[in-house]
């Protein structure tokens, strides 16, 4: 604690040197004594007290323990803060009277005569206490480098001789997880440690979520994020020993932290530590006010905090997002609706999942067959998932996952299982046994998640006939297939090969026709470079005609020279082979249209192309604000983005680059686009809206009126 006293010297002359000695002496004094205050200040001794305006700091400066301010009218908290970042709303990391602040600045902070910290109000009231019930013979408070605030009874922790910790911050956790300290289930006292929000930026008053471990079902631990009803709004999957299933990128963070799951008869535990090897640094777990629990890291030379997680950081994160047995892609959630029914399922109600609707979940469009002990069925992989829910699921952690997969189809009621533990690196090596009876809840996929064994019907093998007969039968239908196949392919391939050779002459044609000289070609290996070898990674959204990759190009290309950066976006299109007609007519068209359209600031630009080998490749400028679907039929916090002058901007754009369109200026004709809909109008950073693709638009030559057609993409 550091008080500071001002001292005043009145000089009067040169004759009195003895009243300079005087002064000098006291200054040194004075000096020596700060000193001895500022080696002591993260001490506060039975005796003394904090009041507005002091302070306690730890050994090395790291954290600051006072009085702060929040909201209107002014209301006055203490707590504990990153000193690095003052008393601002995103330092602040404990708070003591969080639902009872003072109204005015007379607070003071004393250590009880029972020994129990607390915090009294202007008139002697308790707004907060440690609520100590141990006697203590000389009890001091430590406010330590860790950020924990100690209450000991000893020797002021200055070492560890005969000294008893009687109460910590680390153990009345608010809304934030310091390295050190832990979230949790105290299995003898039946308590626990969890996170809780504030109730706004400005109001630290406990708020409306908590993040908590569980374990649910009573199996393996996770953490989960719950509202003020304890109903699950985010889970970060069950721990498998290395990572929780839906965060595999906790891998990448070894090199800066150390995590630990402690399952014991005394407790279960998540905690983490800074790494032994990592540089010095500050780092912290906040559960913010928004429903979004962050890890950051203190940066100095930007003096703010770089963000390494967000959870739920994106729609299929939130907690069941695709119903009953549904899977959640959150990669076809850039073009289209995320949700699909997992492998050999389909909707229980198609009218609810056409209207966006997949609450209601799917079901087995073929039933399970457990005739003779369950041997009739078998499984697929489902890899890259982050596993479902454990509430009424079943582990065995003694087994391998072979024996896991026997367990499995021997239990008519187990419908998929996964391993337990994967500390022993793929599938091959992991241990343990997961099984599941029903219903899979919260099932997403997730880029390095583990992999889930489905349980899947056999087709059934038709009539009552015999085992030899029915392997006759097959033998023989197989044979005579082969044949009328083989026969089939020989005219195939010919026609395949004339087809081709027309296709390519067509596209070809239709590049020849470009008019915009700014629509130019793109080498192959340049795409390949930009997309890193059109790696999955660089996904943004796939199609029915194509996959649309994130592109940089490389320093000094051409094209760079009508970008606001370097970032492109790819379209490549499915090979010729896959959708012959409706490819070459995709590519022909957009090629028409979109080069001979003059330029237009709510038209999607199309900057390149490439047709070279086997490729067909449109290059456009980047959206980085994607579709317009994926905020009318996104989370609520997505289409919350979409204010009234926002959708009214929208809306202006949209009609402007459709007028545009119809009156064909620099074209030959005017556009009819005919699949006008949410998911084909981009939108930039500036919420500035695109028209796009324009695969299935038709070219009005000049004079005609309309068109009457049936036209319609998915």
């Amino acid at each position: 604690m550091t008080k500071t006293n001002t001292m005043r010297s009145h000089h009067h002359g040169y004759s009195h040197r003895h009243c300079h000695l005087l002064v000098q002496s006291s200054i040194l004094l004075f000096l020596g004594t700060f000193a001895a205050a500022q080696a002591a200040s993260d001490i506060l001794s039975k005796g003394s007290n904090l009041t507005n305006g002091e302070t306690l700091v730890s050994a090395n400066g790291s954290f600051t323990l006072g009085f702060f301010t929040r909201g209107v009218p002014a209301r006055r908290y203490l707590g504990i803060w990153f000193t690095v970042a003052n008393s601002s709303s995103d330092a602040v990391c404990w708070v003591a009277n969080r639902d009872l602040p003072l109204g005015d600045t007379s607070g003071v902070l004393v250590i009880s005569d029972t020994g129990s910290l607390v915090l009294l109000d202007g008139s002697g009231r308790t707004a907060w206490s440690s609520n100590t019930t141990a006697g203590a013979a000389s009890p001091t408070v430590k406010l330590l480098e860790s950020g924990n605030l100690v209450l000991l009874d000893g020797n002021g922790g200055r070492d560890d001789y005969d000294v008893v910790k009687l109460w910590q911050s680390f153990d009345h956790p608010t809304n934030t997880l310091l390295p050190g300290a832990k979230i949790g289930m105290n299995l003898w006292s039946g308590g626990g440690w969890s996170l809780t929000s504030w109730r706004d930026a400005d109001d630290p008053s406990t708020g409306e979520f908590r993040y908590a471990m569980v374990r649910r079902g009573g199996l393996l631990p996770e953490i989960v994020m719950l509202d003020s009803s304890d109903a699950i709004k985010y889970r970060t999957g069950v721990w498998n020993g290395r990572w929780f299933s839906g965060i595999p990128e906790m891998n990448s963070y070894s090199n800066m932290f150390v995590f630990h799951v402690t399952v014991s008869q005394s407790e279960v535990s998540f905690s983490y530590a800074a790494n032994a090897g990592a540089p010095p640094s500050l780092s912290r777990v906040l559960l913010n006010y928004t429903a979004e629990a962050v890890r950051v890291v203190w940066v100095p030379d930007k003096r703010g905090w770089a963000n390494f997680f967000t959870g739920p950081r994106e729609d299929c994160d939130h907690y069941n997002r695709c119903g009953h047995s549904g899977v959640c892609n959150q990669t076809a959630a850039s073009t289209a609706w995320p949700c699909s029914c997992v492998q050999g399922f389909v909707p229980v109600s198609s009218s609810d999942w056409d209207g966006r609707d997949p609450s209601g979940g799917c079901r087995r469009n073929v039933s399970l067959d457990c005739g003779d002990n369950g041997t009739t069925d078998g499984f697929v992989r489902l890899p890259g998932v982050k596993l479902p829910d454990t509430l009424n699921s079943s582990l065995d952690t003694s087994i391998t996952l072979d024996e896991c997969r026997a367990k499995c189809l021997a239990n008519c009621s187990c419908v998929a299982y996964a391993a337990a533990d994967v500390q022993g690196g793929g599938d091959d090596v992991s241990t343990g046994c997961i099984m599941w009876p029903e219903n899979l809840t919260d099932l997403r996929y997730v880029a390095g998640g583990q992999t889930l064994y489905l349980r899947q019907a056999t087709p059934p093998s038709g009539t009552g006939r015999s085992k030899k007969e029915t392997v006759v039968l097959i033998a023989a239908g197989s044979i005579l297939g082969f044949i009328v196949l083989v026969m089939l392919a020989i005219f195939a391939v010919q026609a395949v090969r004339i087809r081709r050779r027309n296709l390519i002459i067509q596209m070809t044609e239709a590049v020849e026709t470009a008019q915009d000289p700014s629509v130019s070609s793109i080498a192959l290996a340049t795409v390949k470079s930009a997309t890193r070898n059109f790696s999955t990674r660089n996904v943004i959204g796939e199609g029915t005609f194509g996959i649309v990759y994130e592109g940089k190009l490389p320093r000094g290309h051409p094209l760079l020279h009508v970008l606001a950066g370097r970032t492109i976006a790819v379209k490549r299109l499915k090979s010729i082979g896959d959708l012959p007609d409706i490819i070459v007519r995709y590519f022909t068209r957009e090629m028409q249209l979109m080069s001979g359209l003059k330029q237009h600031r709510n038209v999607l630009r199309l900057l390149a192309y490439c047709d070279e080998a086997s490729e067909r490749i449109l290059v456009y400028e980047y959206m980085h604000r994607r579709s317009l679907d994926s905020y009318i039929f996104g989370t609520p916090r997505e289409r919350a983005l979409l204010n009234w002058r926002r959708r009214l901007q929208i809306i202006q754009g949209i009609a402007d680059g459709v007028k545009h369109l119809h009156e064909g200026e620099g074209s030959s004709g005017n556009v009819i686009h005919r699949d006008l809909k949410p998911a084909n109008v981009l939108l930039d950073g500036g919420w500035q809206a695109k028209v796009a693709d324009f695969g299935t638009a038709k070219l009005l030559v000049a004079g005609a009126t309309g068109t009457r057609t049936r036209i319609g993409t998915a």
